[in-house]
């Protein structure tokens, strides 16, 4: 009994100091600290000097070293109308990033024995006819499939909402290829549609309850999901365009829900951190299956694209480069990795059309030891 009141003043004050926290959104977070401030000092003036460059208003990242969440942090403004800063926990469209996360499901299914991605798509993904040519999975994968792309500007713009991706085959399906299945590299998000579907039919369950299951919540992706123009989502980023004349405007209405699995994903540059360490770690596929991800693809003729499953790839002073960039109204978006040296950086920004590959190169510099 003579303890009772030692623990009521622990437990006051306790609820003192969590009253006394700030309830809003940190301006940065630091998870290990292996960063020198030297280092986060030259980050921050190269980032808050090409948003000058580029007259960005609001841009999240989070950089990872060492399979660590070293820093992430928030610049500007995620709503310029009601002066919203940008945080590490803004919501960003992911673009087409969820590309990147259709392909690892994709992949799950074929280490699972589920899915076999050199056979005709229509084994898994009966909705999608049948074409002068077969379609596999691979070359969907890789953008050889011959699917077109965007045909007319209202596609990207679209404001129908769909509630099954099996509905968004509607937009493209009966029209002809551009090409012979693998004759050559087509970029093509409807392709992603198709996958999108084949993982409905190889898995059993819809695509995000799919996705959710076995990549958010394995790899820590608390805010990741679809982009849905009717939910409240928190912390959401209001996205710009500019003009010719170089004004800044609100980005057009557009609801991405006619390609979930290509671009129509949303979450934070935390989660994709999260995302990038997971795939490192092998925690989501095998490291034999990343570096299958992480090869370039050839055509038919044996020449070499510049694309794996999912990802495009480079390399940049020697180092080789897997990324993928996102394009879309509301945003522009990165998600950058140099595989050897256990790197990554996620960076999100609510202007269309903004560059962020070369911004992501000189952090990545200025993150060495």
């Amino acid at each position: 009994m003579r303890r009772r009141p030692r623990v009521l003043l622990t437990l006051i004050i306790a609820t003192f100091l969590m009253v006394q926290r700030p309830s809003g959104p940190r301006a940065s977070f630091f998870a290990f600290g292996q960063l020198s401030s030297a280092q986060l000092t030259e980050i921050e003036r190269v980032i808050r000097a090409e948003m000058e460059r580029q007259k960005i208003p609001g841009l999240s990242i989070a950089l990872v070293t060492e399979h660590r969440l070293q820093w992430a942090k928030g610049f500007g403004y995620a709503d310029l109308e009601n002066s919203v800063p940008a945080t590490e926990r803004t919501v960003y469209r992911l673009a087409s990033i969820s590309k990147t996360i259709t392909a690892v499901a994709v992949l799950q299914l074929v280490e699972r024995g589920k899915l076999d991605l050199d056979a005709p798509i229509q084994r898994y993904c009966l909705a999608f006819p049948e074409k002068p040519w077969p379609i596999t999975a691979r070359q969907l994968l890789a953008h050889m499939s011959g699917i077109r792309h965007y045909k007319r500007p209202e596609e990207i713009t679209s404001t129908r909402h769909y509630t099954r991706i099996v509905d968004t085959l509607e937009i493209f399906k009966d029209d002809p290829l551009e090409h012979e299945p693998g004759a050559r590299f087509t970029y093509t998000t409807y392709g992603y549609n198709v996958l999108g579907c084949a993982i409905e039919g190889a898995s059993g369950m819809s695509y995000l309850d799919y996705v959710g299951e076995n990549i958010f919540r394995p790899a820590g992706m608390d805010h990741a999901r679809d982009d849905d123009v009717f939910a409240l989502i928190p912390h959401r980023a209001q996205g710009y365009r500019r003009t010719p004349s170089g004004e800044l405007q609100n980005s057009p209405l557009a609801d991405t829900s006619n390609k979930i699995p290509g671009g129509g994903l949303c979450s934070t540059v935390l989660d994709l951190a999260r995302f990038a360490i997971a795939l490192q770690q092998g925690k989501l596929l095998r490291h034999e299956t990343l570096e299958q991800m992480w090869t370039p693809q050839k055509t038919r003729d044996g020449r070499e694209t510049s694309y794996g499953l999912g990802w495009s790839l480079s390399e940049f002073r020697g180092r080789r480069e897997v990324f993928h960039t996102g394009g879309q109204p509301r945003v522009s978006t990165l998600l950058y990795m140099r595989p050897e040296d256990r790197l990554a950086i996620a960076l999100m920004s609510n202007l269309e059309g903004a560059r962020l590959i070369d911004l992501a190169r000189r952090i990545a510099d200025l993150a060495q030891p």
